[in-house]
């Protein structure tokens, strides 16, 4: 169960990636202000959100193991 949730945070983890840069394609290819800009952040923003709650759970049920910087 460990290493099927860990795929499937970096796979989460790229989707935020792709809606990223496509914000950015629409951004730099439509010459007026893009709803599909907006619409393509938006997704960023809740997807992160998704990404960062599926961090806390898979901490708070034991499959994620965080670990401090050693000095």
């Amino acid at each position: 169960m460990e290493t099927i949730y860990k795929v499937a945070l970096v796979i989460m983890f790229l989707v935020v990636i792709f809606n990223l840069g496509q914000a950015l394609y629409f951004m730099m290819t439509d010459k007026d202000g893009s709803k599909r800009t907006a619409w393509a952040l938006t997704r960023r923003i809740g997807l992160s959100l998704v990404l960062i709650l599926m961090v806390v759970v898979g901490i708070w049920m034991g499959w994620l193991h965080p670990h401090g910087v050693i000095q």
